[in-house]
């Protein structure tokens, strides 16, 4: 027999043994070292062990904006099986986008491939470009349809999921409007962007035409802006400098026939800002040449004319345009409008979660960024439970050290007690014990209780959908994504008052750290945290050091 036989058979003994872990072979042969190790473990035996090991649970990701690049980069993906399923294959800076559709800045520079930012990921992730086309939450499955053309076999698939993060985003709101989505540009993606910097351009070749009369060259230079809020403020004053500082200057003959015309249905525009920042934008945008119309509603679009109506009045009147961009605010996607039906929320705009961001009536289902928003509870729903909480000795009353103790976790559990407090500066707890006349009492029954909290849920607020809220929202759910085995064991959430323990996370807080309204001309509004408001060219400054 050979060595090189005998140590394959012995090889296939050692194999064979169920006892054996491994064996060391030494031998001597010729005065030479021979070593031969043999692993005992069987393919058989290795499968098996893998099947005994722990498998990842399935987090599967909706969209690649906002609140889900938030949530990919903040979670540890080694901890769980992650899937991102959108139909765009990379993350826009979308604060940026009007300086896009006038050049000033290029799409190049505010989009960056998801799969670079995966890749930076703990864990692998896997990327699929393509819609969701339905959620089924009872079978824990979305069905998906890739949007990529001239697709060789089928682009339809779905995906198992564990834990479903849905965060698509939205579209924008046409509110019925005939002729809208015919006639007119939105300004949600990069795409859009682009579209509007060339059909501008578009706009000003037409009119310099020598077949076009002046009338027709004013339609053609006649640009509409639909919507009050910072996309079409921003997109406005973009526009007026883009014509004013570049495109006259290749197009001289027709530099005095060129229009813009912004339209809001309110009073002011930036209605959501301090009206110290709304005066400022209406007035400068007059001092510029750019119209602002108020109080106007628009009744239809076509491809020649606009038909709106003013509320003061009754009036109804048309006007010519070459080109309309509508930016009115959002609206629920078709995808989140089914979802909601097959989960009992058909009353509402959005998707309804609770303070940490799980979609209501779907346990294992998370919404975050401008596809949902937060259902936040009421004290008064909670005012008996918290009271017997509090109530330790049964006594039928609180006391202020009583109160004391559970007071954190109300403010917790509540962020409305706190905005109520921090409204009317209130810094001594004691101050909600006085009675109507302001008298200080020691102790409070059931009906003083209900007294002292009753004005917070006044104070509940709807978040904006913003970027800087579903950034937040993003990273707020990864952090609990990654931290479930700890808060297992020891839950940081607040106390259940109308059960045993804690919750076992702290529930979503949003931190607002300010608002930007570039209004052109090197100019910006700011509206920042502590009541400040800041106006200017030293504004503008702020705005680039932010977004630079």
């Amino acid at each position: 027999m050979t060595i090189a036989s005998f140590f394959i058979r012995a090889s296939k003994a050692i194999n064979n043994h169920p006892f054996c872990s491994g064996l060391l072979l030494l031998c001597t042969v010729s005065g030479g070292g021979v070593v031969a190790l043999s692993e005992s473990q069987s393919e058989a035996q290795r499968s098996n062990i893998e099947d005994h090991q722990p498998r990842k649970k399935k987090v599967v990701v909706l969209g690649t904006g906002w609140a889900a690049t938030s949530f990919l980069k903040g979670l540890d993906a080694s901890l769980y099986d992650v899937q991102v399923v959108s139909p765009r294959n990379y993350f826009a800076f979308t604060p940026l986008l009007p300086s896009v559709t006038c050049g000033t800045v290029e799409a190049r520079s505010v989009v960056e491939p998801i799969r670079n930012i995966i890749q930076k990921s703990k864990g692998e992730i896997k990327f699929w470009e393509a819609e969701c086309v339905k959620i089924n939450a009872a079978d824990k499955k979305v069905f998906c349809r890739s949007n990529i053309e001239n697709l060789v076999g089928s682009g339809d698939f779905s995906l198992d999921y564990d834990f479903l993060v849905v965060s698509v985003g939205a579209q924008v709101n046409t509110f019925n409007t005939p002729g809208v989505k015919e006639n007119c540009h939105f300004l949600k993606n990069v795409e859009d962007a682009q579209k509007i910097r060339l059909s501008v351009i578009d706009c000003l070749e037409k009119a310099v035409l020598p077949s076009q009369s002046e009338e027709e060259q004013r339609s053609n230079l006649h640009f509409v802006i639909v919507g009050g809020g910072p996309t079409g403020v921003e997109f406005a004053a973009e526009l007026h400098d883009y014509i004013q500082e570049d495109l006259i200057n290749l197009y001289p003959t027709v530099k005095d026939k060129v229009k813009i015309t912004l339209i809001q249905s309110g009073d002011h525009i930036l209605n959501m800002f301090d009206e110290r920042i709304s005066s400022f934008a209406e007035q400068k945008f007059r001092r510029d040449g750019i119209e602002v119309q108020t109080g106007c509603r628009v009744l239809s679009v076509n491809d020649k004319e606009i038909t709106m109506k003013a509320k003061s009045t009754g009036a109804v009147s048309s006007v010519p345009h070459g080109l309309i961009i509508w930016s009115t605010g959002i609206s629920t996607l078709p995808v989140i409008r089914d979802f909601m039906e097959e989960i009992g929320q058909v009353k509402r705009h959005v998707l309804a979660t609770d303070e940490w961001l799980r979609v209501q009536g779907c346990k294992d289902v998370f919404a975050i960024g401008d596809c949902s928003s937060i259902n936040q509870r009421k004290i008064m729903d909670d005012i008996l439970d918290i009271f017997k909480a509090a109530d330790k000795n049964n006594s039928g009353t609180l006391t202020v050290e009583e109160f004391a103790e559970v007071m954190d976790d109300i403010i917790l559990r509540y962020p409305q007690v706190e905005y109520y407090l921090q409204k009317n500066h209130i810094l001594d707890l004691r101050v909600l014990w006085n009675d109507p006349e302001g008298n200080e009492r020691k102790e409070i029954d059931i009906e003083g209780f209900k007294r002292a909290l009753s004005f917070a849920d006044s104070q509940v607020k709807t978040l904006p959908a913003t970027a800087q809220v579903a950034a937040q929202q993003g990273a707020y759910l990864a952090s609990c994504f990654n931290h479930v085995d700890l808060c297992l064991d020891h839950p940081e959430g607040p106390r259940r008052f109308s059960g045993s323990g804690h919750h076992m996370f702290r529930p979503f807080r949003y931190k607002h750290f300010g608002q930007f309204a570039p209004l052109g001309g090197e100019q910006a509004a700011a509206e920042l945290p502590g009541d400040w408001v800041s106006i200017g060219h030293s504004t503008q400054w702020l705005w680039y050091s932010v977004y630079a």
